[in-house]
Parts: C-alpha cells; sequence; structure tokens
C-alpha cells in the first residue's frame, strides 16, 4: 500500500478530490431543487452515472463538469476548475507525476511493439485491453485514458510522433470491430499534418531497440524526459546520458521505419486487407 492512502479514506470530501467534487455537485444540484434525472439530461449522461459521481465512485469526463458549470448559477467555472483534480484519481499514484508532464509537453514521442499507446486508443480498444486485467475501476481507467487525449486537441496542441511495429496493427485487441475503429482512428491521426505515424516493417527479426516501450516528452522550456513503460509500473528518466540514449534510439527507430506518407498507406491497406 502507499504511503498516500495509507491513512486516508477516498471517500472522506476532506481528502479526496473525487468526493468533494460529487459532494460539490449534489449541494449545487440539491439547492436547486433538482433530481439526479433533470441533471443527467442537462449532462447528456444517466441518472445513475450521476449518483456514483455524487459518491465519488466515478470519475466525471470533462463534459459533465462544463454542464455543471451550465446548470448550477453563479459556479463562475468551479467544476471545470475542479474536475483536473477528480481526474487525477483515476490514475496510480505512481504514474501522476508523468501525466503531469505529459500535459505541459509540446511534443510527445512514442514508441511500442506490440500495443497502440493510450494516447491514440479508441475508447473500445481501451476498454478490451483494460478489462483483461479485470480492475475494479474499470470504467475510470478507460475515462482517464482517453481524456489524456485531449493534449492533442486543445487550443494549442502537444505534436505526436508515433513509431510502431508493424504488427502491432494486426494484434487483434477486442474483435474486428474494435480494430476497425482503431485503425481508423490511428490513419486520422496519421494523416494530420502535425502528427507523425511510422510503421516499422514486421520482417520476422528482432531490432535492436525495438524490444521495449518508451517515450519522449520535451517541453518548451527545459530538458527533454523519458519515459519507460515497465510492470508492476513504468518510470520517468530525466539524466542527460539517459535521455541522449533514448533520443539516439528513437532516432534509429525512425530511420529504420517507413516514411510518414508510406505507414499511412499501409495502416490503410492492413485496415482493408484484415479488417474489412
Amino acid at each position: 500500500m502507499s504511503v498516500e492512502n495509507e491513512h486516508t479514506d477516498p471517500t472522506d470530501p476532506a481528502w479526496s478530490a473525487l468526493k468533494h467534487f460529487g459532494s460539490e455537485v449534489q449541494i449545487e444540484r440539491e439547492r436547486l431543487g433538482m433530481s439526479r434525472p433533470e441533471l443527467a439530461k442537462e449532462a447528456n449522461c444517466g441518472p445513475s452515472l450521476v449518483a456514483k459521481i455524487e459518491t465519488g465512485s466515478r470519475v466525471p469526463q470533462l463534459e459533465f463538469a462544463q454542464a455543471c458549470d451550465i446548470v448550477f448559477p453563479n459556479s463562475n467555472g468551479r467544476f471545470v476548475r475542479l474536475w483536473p483534480l477528480a481526474l487525477r484519481l483515476a490514475f496510480p499514484p505512481w504514474f501522476r507525476p508523468y501525466i503531469d508532464l505529459e500535459e505541459k509537453a509540446t511534443v510527445v514521442r512514442m514508441f511500442h511493439p506490440l500495443l497502440l499507446p493510450g494516447l491514440v486508443q479508441t475508447p473500445e480498444y481501451a476498454t478490451a485491453l483494460l478489462k483483461t486485467g479485470r480492475p475494479e475501476n474499470l470504467d475510470d481507467l478507460v475515462t482517464a485514458r482517453i481524456e489524456r487525449q485531449r493534449i492533442l486537441t486543445r487550443e494549442q496542441p502537444a505534436r505526436l510522433w508515433l513509431v510502431l511495429n508493424e504488427r502491432v496493427l494486426r494484434n487483434v485487441v477486442g474483435n474486428e470491430e474494435v480494430m476497425r475503429g482503431q485503425l481508423a482512428r490511428l490513419r486520422d491521426i496519421a494523416e494530420t499534418p502535425t502528427h507523425r505515424v511510422q510503421l516499422v516493417r514486421d520482417d520476422g527479426r528482432q531490432h535492436g531497440p525495438m524490444a521495449s516501450p518508451f517515450g519522449l516528452l520535451s517541453f518548451k522550456e527545459g530538458s527533454d524526459v523519458v519515459h519507460v513503460d515497465g510492470f508492476p509500473r513504468g518510470y520517468a528518466l530525466a539524466e542527460p546520458n539517459d535521455v541522449l540514449e533514448a533520443q539516439d534510439a528513437y532516432d534509429l527507430l525512425k530511420a529504420m521505419a517507413a516514411s510518414p506518407d508510406e505507414s499511412a498507406e499501409l495502416i490503410n491497406s492492413i485496415l482493408k486487407d484484415w479488417y474489412s
């Protein structure tokens, strides 16, 4: 058990940002004499979800927070301001520092040999992947993963450079329908001018730096940070030698991979040939 959770009660509004968010929603809703179904209609969700958010057992989406700021008088954007704190609780404590860095990044470079990384996953792909671990908070994990993708669509979006092994596109997660949606999403990203997607052809051989997934975050100010995926947890590296080694490995992967245009064509080809 982590130190953060050892002597605290996650249902206590004084400790839990998630519970505090829910309590504030309930207070404002009851102050207006509004029922949960009425708030659910305004927020475009179900009454059961409103109940779970109010009790602190579900992480809200940003759209829910935005709806609360519209429905509740004089909120002045309070629920949107509270939302990032509530969302953080859906991430494992060890992953939260990385999320803070990712949100500040101007360029995100990622490599994965087996799976699509979370920043480009569809909700269906994320659900199929995450549920294999049989977590109790599957819905929250999916919500948190998809919400991370807002860094790619914000007012000043982060630029994404993604290198994947070709086998990632043939590694079926969920079913063919899930993969159709996922590859269509990947193709859209590959065709976005500000992003880059490159595929390393699967020729049956193992190439040096292709064994482990890793990523690099670059910032407007400050040095790059490396993130290495691992079990049971990933870790971040900021030492100059570690960063330089990761940069060299990523440059090698880009050189080995097909060009962005060729990769987009390959994505479309696999989408048609494997999942049509």
